[in-house]
Order: structure tokens, then C-alpha cells, then sequence
């Protein structure tokens, strides 16, 4: 592609900070910096620099918040950026934005920028909101006319109408935040960079920004840099990412791979339950689920595998095993069993090993957890109970979603395939 279709082009760019302190933190330090520049030689700092991971103590209160980053953005592609915590993107932002300038490197920019980085940026807390919309649209370099005719639709999508002549400072963050979207999204900017601010506003606040950065890309072609942790709303917008690690940039790519890669590298708890056997009554010892993707991340309408082992010290007549899935609230969203005069199970002493199979997992996007029971007949005596165990995320990804999202959870699997096989 041509370069005259890029919006975006970093090159080689690093960021330096100094940890504690102002300056270098001595007189001989400072002066040793300002004869080099002098020279037009290098920061003789620059070269003890740290990577910057915040986990540990390092030996040097220089670090590197970003390192030799380079990447290009097309006109009209909405590029997610994801990562840890302090993983520097909102550095990266920053000096995109213009907040702060790189250590080294350059960004090329074709186009104007309208940031939202942190609540309220942009905004002077003594004026109103109508006096900060004229004053963001002025800051971007737009007529005063131009501003007024996008006025309405700005105040319409901000939902503060009533607040529009009292000055900011008043306003509660969620407020500011929708004012602040609204100015940004609506002052027709060529690129613009979203940070993970809109977690403030409300759940239908947020909807309404992705699906209006989504209109912001593919009707009008305009770029858009969208920082976020939520996995799901990042490849529904996005078709490219940017994985950024201790201020490195980790890959880029198409957003599916890259959601890929950082599942993969950063784990959490084990999908696994397990618990010695009873030896007077029959027991669960070993509850297992095998998701779609990796580190406790399934993937919506993919196949969900539980693996469930029962122990019983005497045969069983009529046994059932059967477990539901739960949400965050212990809310059941669905419960399967499994009955022994279906499949026969447990009527010899000793272990058996159950497989269920839900080939459509029709599950809505949220956490969720297992809660497994082993009992004799319906309305008879239950053995064992296992609650909060295998928790795992379901992610939307690489799947078409409708704006704006539809409420409401999953209240049903497709049929479940068992085996059951004695150890």
C-alpha cells in the first residue's frame, strides 16, 4: 500500500523517564547532561536506562518506558493496543497525542487528533460544558460555525443537556467522560485515540462509543486507536492489533492472533479440582475443563469439554452426576446431568471417569465457574458437592456482534455428548 494511505507512522521511538526525582538528581549529573548536549552528543544517561518492569527493583532510576517501537496505521483502520498494566501503552498514546514528546524516534502524522486519554482531558474545569466543547473544537482548528452545527449531536449522544451551562467541575467523572467522547467523536478529527477511560461511563454509554468508533472507521474512514483491556470489545472493533510488553512492542498482527498470544503468556488459575477419595462414601476427586483457549479464556459457541472422576468405596444403584455452569453472581446458566439408568455408572466399586462434551457452548460474555454434584436417585441422598471450582472467561472473539449489544445471558446449551468408562 501506498504511503500516501498512512495516517500513523512510528519510527524507532523510545521513551526515557527518571524514577523519584527531578532533573538527574545532582548538580554533576545535570551538568555532564547539559555539555553533551552541548556537543550534540547523546544523553550520557540514556545508556543505563532500564527496561521498565514494575515488578521488580532495578539498579538504575532510569527505565525505558517504551523501546524502539515502530508501526504503520492505514487511513481508516481501527487499531487495537492491548497489554498488562504498565506495559507503556498510554505512553505510547501520549506521544502520539503530542502530550509528551519520545527520547528518541519520530511520529509521522497525517491528520488532525482528538484524544481521550483520562477523564476530562482537554477540559477547563471553571468553564461549562458548552464553552469547553468551543474551546476543544478551536484547540483542533475548527470554525466556530463548524462547531456550532455539530452542537446538537454532540450534546444529543453526551446525554447532559440539562448540565450544558454548569461548569465542569461539577460534573461527576461519568459525566465528563460522555461529554468528552461526544466532543471528541463528533469534531470530525482524522485519527482518534481512545484510552482505557470509558470504563467510567455507564454500560450503555459504553456501547454506544464502540459502536460509534465503529461508525467512525467504516463509514466515514477516519482512524482510530483503541486501548483497552476488554478482550471482547477490542476484536469486535478491531481487525489489527498491537501487543505491547514492558515497553516493547511484543507482535502485530491480526487481532485474533494477537488476543491469542497474550492469553498464551500470561496465566492464571489452573482448570483444575482436585480432592483425595473418601473412604466411607462416594466422592468427586478430580474435576477438569478444557476450554477453547488458552489460560481460562473460551472462546463463545466453541466446544467445552468437562472431565469429571468419581470414587465409590460400594456399588452404586441409580447414581447421578451432574454439574451446572454458574456466573459471577453463583447464578446457574445451565445444569447437566448425566443418570445411571441411562448410562450405567458406579454400580462396581472403584473409580470412573465421566466426559461431557457440549459441542455449542452458548454462553454470553462474562466469568464463569463449576459447580459439580454426585448423588444417588432424584430426591435421594447426595454424596459429594463442589462449588466455585474451574473458573474460566468467555471472549467474543473473531465473531461478528451486532451494535448496539443485546442484554441478557445464555439460558441454554445444545444436547451434551457422555462417556463414562470405569478405571
Amino acid at each position: 500500500m501506498s504511503s500516501s494511505n498512512i495516517a500513523i507512522r512510528v519510527e524507532n521511538v523510545s521513551k526515557l523517564y527518571q524514577l523519584g526525582e527531578i532533573s538527574t538528581g545532582t548538580l554533576t549529573r545535570d551538568l555532564h547532561r547539559w555539555w553533551a548536549r552541548l556537543r550534540g552528543q547523546e544523553d550520557p544517561f540514556r545508556k543505563i536506562g532500564q527496561t521498565n518492569d514494575r515488578t521488580t527493583k532495578g539498579e538504575s532510576d532510569f527505565v525505558w518506558a517504551l523501546e524502539d517501537i515502530n508501526f504503520e496505521v492505514q487511513q481508516g483502520e481501527v487499531l487495537g493496543i492491548i497489554g498488562r498494566n504498565g506495559a507503556g501503552k498510554s505512553t505510547l498514546l501520549k506521544i502520539l497525542s503530542r502530550v509528551t514528546k519520545p527520547t528518541t524516534g519520530c511520529i509521522r502524522v497525517r491528520g488532525r487528533i482528538a484524544s481521550l486519554l483520562e477523564v476530562g482531558t482537554g477540559f477547563h474545569p471553571e468553564l461549562t460544558g458548552r464553552e469547553n466543547i468551543f474551546l476543544n473544537g478551536a484547540i483542533m482548528g475548527m470554525r466556530k460555525a463548524e462547531i456550532r452545527a455539530k452542537l446538537d449531536e454532540i450534546v444529543d449522544f453526551a446525554g447532559v443537556e440539562r448540565y450544558l451551562d454548569t461548569p465542569v467541575k461539577r460534573y461527576s467523572s461519568g459525566m465528563y467522560v460522555r461529554l468528552a467522547f461526544a466532543v471528541a467523536a463528533h469534531l470530525e478529527p482524522e485519527i482518534l485515540v481512545v484510552d482505557e477511560v470509558l470504563a467510567v461511563g455507564d454500560a450503555d454509554f459504553q456501547k454506544k462509543c464502540l459502536g460509534k468508533m465503529k461508525d467512525v472507521s467504516e463509514r466515514e474512514g477516519r482512524t482510530v486507536l483503541f486501548v483497552s483491556h476488554d478482550l471482547n470489545a477490542i476484536s469486535t472493533l478491531t481487525d489489527k492489533s498491537v501487543l505491547m510488553e514492558s515497553g516493547k512492542l511484543f507482535c502485530l498482527g491480526p487481532t485474533t492472533e494477537v488476543i491469542t498470544t497474550y492469553l498464551n503468556n500470561y496465566a492464571t488459575k489452573e482448570l483444575l479440582y482436585s480432592a483425595p477419595a473418601h473412604s466411607d462414601r462416594p466422592s468427586i476427586t478430580d474435576v477438569r475443563l478444557e476450554t477453547s483457549l488458552p489460560n481460562n479464556h473460551h472462546g463463545c459457541l466453541a466446544p467445552l469439554f468437562v472431565n469429571i472422576t468419581l470414587h465409590t468405596p460400594f456399588p452404586l444403584r441409580g447414581a447421578c452426576l451432574s454439574f451446572q455452569i454458574v456466573n459471577n453472581r453463583q447464578q446457574p446458566i445451565a445444569h447437566l446431568w448425566s443418570f445411571d439408568s441411562e448410562r450405567p455408572m458406579c454400580r462396581e466399586t472403584g473409580t470412573y471417569q465421566i466426559q461431557c462434551e457440549i459441542p455449542k457452548s452458548r454462553l454470553y460474555i462474562g466469568d464463569y465457574s463449576l459447580k459439580a454434584y454426585f448423588t444417588g436417585p432424584p430426591g435421594s441422598e447426595i454424596f459429594d458437592i463442589v462449588e466455585n471450582i474451574c473458573p474460566f472467561k468467555v471472549e467474543m472473539i473473531d465473531l461478528y456482534r451486532e451494535f448496539p449489544w443485546r442484554a441478557g445471558s445464555c439460558t441454554y446449551l445444545e444436547d451434551a455428548f457422555w462417556s463414562i468408562n470405569k478405571l
